[in-house]
């Protein structure tokens, strides 16, 4: 039986500095909400308050509780074990019951179960955890162990947390303490599953499950009585029989061609319960000891990592998977505010995004089951980092029993999800040994290579056999290779943010992009209500604030180059900032999508932010989609037409061929056709075709005032042959109608002449409000309609005007 442990509980600064001490604490929880929820400190995600929280994460705290216990006569008691089960403690925590310390930890990563049987009192028992200064930790381990290089100024590497607490390029500093996940006791009798672990593959078409199941025994004076452990899934069942003193057993377990588990866009997700039992040898004898029961969801597909010619391809059931991805941060600095709902918004939007995969990044999580068993039923894959990243960790003690404790924890805890596709040891940490002048910093010093090449492989082959391991990324699959070598393995792609216009992005020929990003502004109303700043201007306060990247702001204008104008105004810079965020991402996107087989899968940064921030996010800190989400519904689409080379790639990601007439128009900006060609096409399912153009299409007469447009069925693209700038755009002319319809406003918008990147901001009138489609360029003649969804009312000539209602070329430049 488990009985949580959630109610009770209060919050105490141990120290002469800070004076706070018994207020109301919500377990799970953290440090900074209690806070937050008491009203002593300022909400940390808005302007500047952040800088003045620091004193958060230097504080010695403690979470105290009294609970009522009794031998006997209330279901919880009576039994031979009762453990104290704590499935995440952040991180420095002493365990302290009824006056006697149970434990001391140091992992936000991993679970823990104490037996405190004898512990316990009868009546009222108090329970305390107290949680020591992370800073103070890492300051001793460092001290003992020598410094270690990384990316950031905090050293977040000595200590077996989120290592984005400790601040990033795109989070605040917020250091936190407190009891993160589930906090109780368990009491059991005679003996409990341990452990349940699944190893489940495909034998030709047949489902195989291997379950290895781990039994704990009471550990009292009774002889150990002999056991069985039975599983069954989809109708078949298993039994192994444990003598006394046997703790251990595997059952095997043949599913007659089960319906197959397919990432989204390839088929369905048909899930299978499977359930492991454990009970007394003869039925009689049953008295409801030695009775325990674990269940889980699994899927059949088989999976594997093509690796043949240096290439990175994820197979599925014997299908190369073009991945579609994004990398997933943290959702929140303090993950109990991660709500099943809010999972199910922002898992939801990936889908809708036509992602297929997220990759857990390395200086997060291990996300909660909830989040998995969503993928598993979205069919969105999960590449899981191990929680390392930018930074070179020390292999000594304690970390090297925190590590494997962790990893072996998490293993076991995912290997039932069949979402989970790929176990990567690191992120950026071999190239930053490599490359970042790591090695003569460390001189001879530990830095995780025993981590990623020897320990956390072994443990990967060894519990969770049927899923591929990778050491890191980048990574060109060997210690003694250039760890960023587009020709092999995973690349990382950052001179285009960084240094380089985003058309670099076209001189790559990479066999897999694990991570690229460009930056972007939040939307309007996500700044609006997190600063305030008056007036709100690109290099006011709160904006230069919420700008974490190293010069951010800088590289946004210089990002900006010869694609668009100079911005004069504050509603210019955010419009054209988001635009050419989601412009440089469709650019990359397109590029490598053109080159499959050759490269099998873009990652892109970011999916998510944690907070209101300035960022790669194509989801801001508020939820809301910025322009880059709307792209990337487009450019992640199954087909797909990109201009490349003197001509256009047709990709086709479904199982069908896509055939017909490509029509190509070159035309005149007023719309007259200048130039027209057809091409009878084939595109092989799960396949792309380059068509070449003759001169008399792929050459403009004057650039600056032509446009090519593609057209095959459904799918139409269009390329400009000059740079905004130098485009002779008209000033734009269109008509344009709102009315009311249920839930929103129908906006129709009918072109007079060509208009580029038609945007709708809708929350700039109402917060809540949010639009079906954006960056839609029209020709002349052409018409688009946009459904603008709001809880509230919205005025719908206010849709139809300035800043709300925005293109390019809204006046002749």
């Amino acid at each position: 039986m488990y009985r949580p442990l959630h109610d009770g509980w209060t919050l105490t600064a141990v120290s002469d500095e800070v004076d706070i001490a018994g207020i109301p604490a919500t377990v799970p929880g953290c440090v900074h909400t209690d806070l937050l929820a008491a009203g002593l400190i300022d909400d940390p995600y808005l302007d500047d308050n952040e800088n003045r929280l620091t004193w958060i994460g230097r504080t010695t705290w403690s979470y105290a509780t009294s609970f009522t216990w009794h031998a006997s006569g209330d279901g919880s008691g009576g039994d031979d074990e009762i453990d104290l089960v704590c499935d995440g403690l952040d991180t420095v925590a002493t365990v302290v019951l009824n006056g006697a310390e149970v434990a001391s930890t140091a992992n936000m990563h991993r679970s823990y179960r104490f037996p405190v049987r004898h512990l316990l009192r009868e009546g009222e028992n108090s329970l305390q955890v107290r949680f020591g200064s992370p800073y103070s930790y890492i300051d001793e381990r460092r001290a003992e162990l020598g410094d270690r290089p990384g990316s950031y100024d905090e050293p977040y590497q000595f200590i077996r947390k989120m290592a984005c607490n400790f601040g990033w390029d795109w989070g605040p500093t917020l250091v936190t303490s407190g009891i993160w996940r589930r906090i109780g006791l368990h009491s059991w009798s005679g003996a409990r599953l341990a452990s349940v672990r699944p190893v489940v593959t495909l034998d030709g078409r047949d489902g195989r499950v291997q379950a290895h199941v781990t039994v704990e025994r009471a550990a009292g004076g009774r002889p150990a009585a002999p056991l069985v452990v039975t599983a069954s899934v989809a109708g078949v069942t298993a039994e192994a029989r444990l003598a006394p003193g046997e703790r251990a057993a595997v059952l095997e377990l043949s599913v007659p061609e089960p319906g197959l588990w397919w990432p989204r866009g390839y088929g369905e997700q048909p899930m299978y319960p499977l359930t492991v039992g454990l009970g007394p040898e003869a039925p009689e004898q049953d008295t409801g000891e030695n009775r325990d029961t674990w269940t889980r969801d699994i899927g059949f597909r088989s999976l594997r990592l093509d690796r043949a010619d240096d290439a990175f391809a994820i197979v599925v059931n014997d299908v190369p998977v073009f991945v579609k991805g994004a990398n997933w941060i943290p959702d929140d600095c303090f993950p109990t505010r991660i709500t099943p709902e809010r999972l199910a918004q922002r898992l939801g939007q990936a889908c809708e995004a036509n992602l297929n995969l997220l990759r857990i990044w390395g200086g997060g999580l291990y996300e909660s089951t909830e989040f998995y068993d969503r993928c598993d039923r979205l069919g969105l894959m999960v590449w899981q980092d191990f929680p390392f990243a930018c930074a070179a960790y020390p292999e000594e003690e304690p970390f090297a029993s925190e590590v494997e404790a962790e990893a072996r924890d998490n293993i076991v805890r995912l290997a039932p999800h069949p979402s989970l596709v790929l176990w990567n040891g690191n992120n950026e940490n071999v190239e930053g040994f490599a490359d970042w002048g790591w090695r003569e910093k460390l001189d001879g010093r530990t830095w995780g290579a025993g981590f990623y090449y020897d320990l956390l492989p072994r443990l990967v082959a060894d519990l969770d056999p049927a899923r591929p391991y990778w050491a890191g990324s980048p990574y060109s699959g060997a210690p003694d290779l250039p760890p960023n070598d587009p020709s092999r393995g995973t690349v990382h792609i950052w001179d285009v943010w960084n240094r380089e216009d985003y058309l670099r992005y076209g001189e790559y020929r990479p066999r897999f992009v694990a991570e690229f990003g460009f930056q972007g502004p939040p939307a309007y109303a996500t700044l609006r209500r997190a600063l305030g700043d008056d007036p709100l201007t690109p290099d006011s306060p709160g904006v230069r604030h919420h700008q974490k990247a190293i010069e951010g702001n800088a590289k946004l204008l210089r990002g900006l180059g010869d694609h668009l104008p100079a911005p004069e105004t504050f509603d210019d810079w955010h419009y054209w900032t988001q635009l050419n965020q989601a412009r440089a991402m469709t650019f990359g996107i397109e590029r490598f999508r053109s080159l499959a087989p050759y490269c099998m899968g873009t990652i892109m940064w970011q999916l998510n932010d944690c907070w209101p921030v300035v960022s790669w996010a194509a989801i801001d800190g508020d939820a809301r989609r910025k322009p880059l989400w709307y792209a990337l519904r487009r450019v992640y689409a199954d087909r797909l037409i990109t201009f490349q080379d003197g001509g256009v790639v047709l990709v086709n990601d479904r199982d069908a061929e896509w055939t017909g007439e490509l029509s190509v128009t070159r035309l005149a900006l007023t719309g007259e056709p200048l130039a027209k060609g057809a091409f009878q096409v084939t595109v092989p399912a799960r396949g792309t075709l380059p068509v070449r153009f003759p001169a008399t299409l792929a050459t403009a007469g004057d650039p600056t005032s032509e446009v090519l447009t593609a057209r095959l069925g459904e799918e139409a693209a269009l390329r400009f042959f000059a740079e905004d700038p130098q485009v002779a755009f008209p000033e734009a002319e269109f008509d344009v109608a709102a009315e009311p319809v249920p839930g929103g406003v129908r906006v129709t918008v009918t072109a007079r002449t060509l208009v580029r990147d038609l945007a709708l901001f809708p929350d700039r009138l109402d917060p809540a409000a949010e639009v079906d489609d954006m960056l839609v360029t029209l020709l002349p003649g052409a018409t688009a309609t946009f459904l603008v969804r709001a809880p509230g009312e919205l005025d719908p000539a206010a849709l139809t005007r300035h800043p709300v209602l925005r293109c390019v070329n809204e006046a002749a430049r």
